[in-house]
């Protein structure tokens, strides 16, 4: 049975110097057993990028971990992330994280040493490279307010920049009220009046406030292509040529 776990991953595709370890690009969802036994107890720094992993079980081996780089996988949640109380970096860039705020507080209780991290790239994360259509710098901004206020003092950077003075400030001040609140309306373009209104009105029924404006210069129903409304009237303006008179140098053999 031993010798079955260290033969279950691809032992040519792991790199190891010293205390540091990389095992990328091999589409596994779960951390290998074989890879926990070579490297797992003197680990200081793993990197499992553009994996396919959903659990982050296994990681409660590596009791000396203190950078975990686990960009491009298939992460949905951070719920299986255990206690990891050297870490100090931590990168989950480019995964199917939702509930980012469940993903912070996760972050918060297991890494209580983190100086990074970085979670750019999720669904969740409302910066602008991920969601350029739904979100924008002031969502973000704000995002960066509540999760300075949510992780551990420790954190000095945050995804692609350090944390200055103000932000942190900003964060004590106001980080709790930061949150972000999403809507999840369906693709209104592509709705009929009548499916519109239905989803509106599915939305005030569960108690979720939708802005509607209080004046629109449409009209309150459609009209026909045969209802047609015109206006006429006689025009009292008399051209007096005074406002162009480039006429003058048109000869009557230039007509």
């Amino acid at each position: 049975m031993a010798m079955m776990r260290e033969q279950d991953f691809n032992r040519t595709a792991l790199t190891v110097q010293r205390s540091q370890a990389w095992y990328t690009g091999q589409r596994a969802e779960r951390i290998p057993h074989g890879l926990i036994g070579l490297v797992g107890a003197d680990c200081s720094s793993l990197d499992l990028s553009y994996n396919n992993l959903v659990s982050l079980t296994a990681l409660k081996e590596f009791a000396n971990l203190e950078e975990l780089v686990l960009d491009n996988n298939c992460l949905c949640d951070l719920n299986t992330l255990p206690r990891m109380p050297k870490l100090t970096t931590l990168s989950v860039n480019n995964n199917k994280v939702t509930d980012i705020e469940r993903a912070l507080d996760r972050i918060k209780e297991c890494c209580p040493c983190l100086k990074y991290a970085s979670l750019l790239g999720n669904p969740g994360c409302p910066d602008q490279l991920t969601n350029p259509t739904t979100t924008d710098e002031e969502d973000y901004e704000r995002y960066r307010r509540y999760a300075v206020h949510v992780l551990p003092a420790t954190l000095r950077f945050l995804d692609s920049r350090p944390i200055s003075s103000r932000e942190r400030q900003e964060a004590r001040e106001r980080g709790s009220l930061m949150r972000m609140v999403r809507v999840n309306l369906p693709n209104l373009s592509s709705l009929t009046a009548e499916e519109f209104a239905r989803a509106l009105d599915h939305k005030r029924h569960n108690s979720i406030s939708v802005e509607e404006p209080d004046y629109t210069p449409l009209p309150d129903s459609m009209r026909g292509p045969l209802d047609v409304r015109s206006a006429y009237g006689k025009s009292r303006y008399r051209y007096s040529g005074k406002n162009s008179e480039g006429n003058r140098f048109i000869s009557n053999s230039d007509l």
